[in-house]
């Protein structure tokens, strides 16, 4: 704020400028509340970041490793004098357990990805407060009873400018 005798109550702001002042000020909410949305989401992409990357390692050993140690790993323990189907039975296990490993770590980190608590909770704050705004009372137009006041709209203005008139005159009409 700029300056403390510049507010509503003051009788030297026109309206247009409190009508300026409160859309500048709804914008900067708006754009405050969208920075910590993206914030809290950055946040919550690494988290989730970190777990895919959990998966994928847990698909490169189910995918890749499995095939390439596997018979390696049979052959050793069967040189042990063990049968060759158990000795195939115990490596499919163990890579078994070490995918389960690496799902659970991936389980835990996507279980850590939670919602945007700050943003939601300043929107709801937000919503509250507008919620008790009121808007300019109008009077009530029944159909078929239609006021029409020259030069209370727009349109009015625009048929009632004649095109001799210059735009500096035009613009002070319009903008009170």
């Amino acid at each position: 704020m700029s300056d403390p005798g510049n507010y509503a109550g003051n009788g030297d702001r026109s309206l247009g400028q409190l009508v300026a002042t409160a859309t500048a000020e709804m914008s900067a909410l708006v754009h405050d509340e969208i920075a910590l949305a993206k914030a809290e989401l950055r946040q919550d992409v690494k988290r989730g970041a970190v777990g895919g990357v959990a998966g994928a390692i847990m698909g490169v050993l189910f995918l890749a490793s499995i095939p390439m140690f596997s018979f390696a790993l049979a052959y050793w323990i069967h040189s042990s004098g063990l049968g060759l189907a158990w000795c195939f039975l115990i490596v499919g296990g163990a890579y078994i357990v070490l995918g389960a490993l690496f799902a659970l770590l991936a389980k835990v980190k996507f279980g850590q990805l939670k919602p945007p608590e700050k943003s939601i909770a300043s929107a709801k704050q937000t919503a509250a407060v507008l919620q008790g705004v009121k808007p300019h009372p109008r009077p009530e137009v029944l159909p078929g009873t239609a006021r029409t006041t020259v030069g209370s709209s727009l349109a009015d203005k625009a048929i009632e400018s004649s095109p001799v008139q210059d735009k500096a005159s035009a613009v002070a009409r319009s903008s009170t």
